[in-house]
């Protein structure tokens, strides 16, 4: 009925920040994880929006737009922001 595509268990970390801007309040959670090609599991706590980030990714400020739902300006924010905690990795072959 059903194909299970994976199945995986795992002690990930989580880091909870938060942060203001002359604009708005931020909260997010960051898993930091082995799935997902190693990239991070970004949480806004406002939205209950997540995606997967890498420290590239941050640069494309009209993906964190639509991720998050965001303004131009305040994606600038929150990519300078999240530039500061998210590593960057080379990419992870995970098939």
């Amino acid at each position: 009925m059903f194909d299970r595509l994976y199945d995986t268990s795992e002690q990930a970390n989580v880091q909870f920040v938060g942060f203001a801007t002359e604009r708005t309040r931020y909260d997010f959670g960051i898993v930091y994880t082995t799935a997902f090609f190693g990239k991070p599991m970004v949480i806004c706590m406002q939205t209950n929006r997540s995606c997967l980030l890498d420290y590239d990714d941050l640069d494309h400020l009209a993906h964190l737009q639509r991720a998050f739902q965001l303004r131009e300006e305040e994606a600038e924010e929150v990519s300078v922001f999240l530039k500061q905690l998210i590593p960057y990795m080379q990419f992870v072959d995970q098939y």
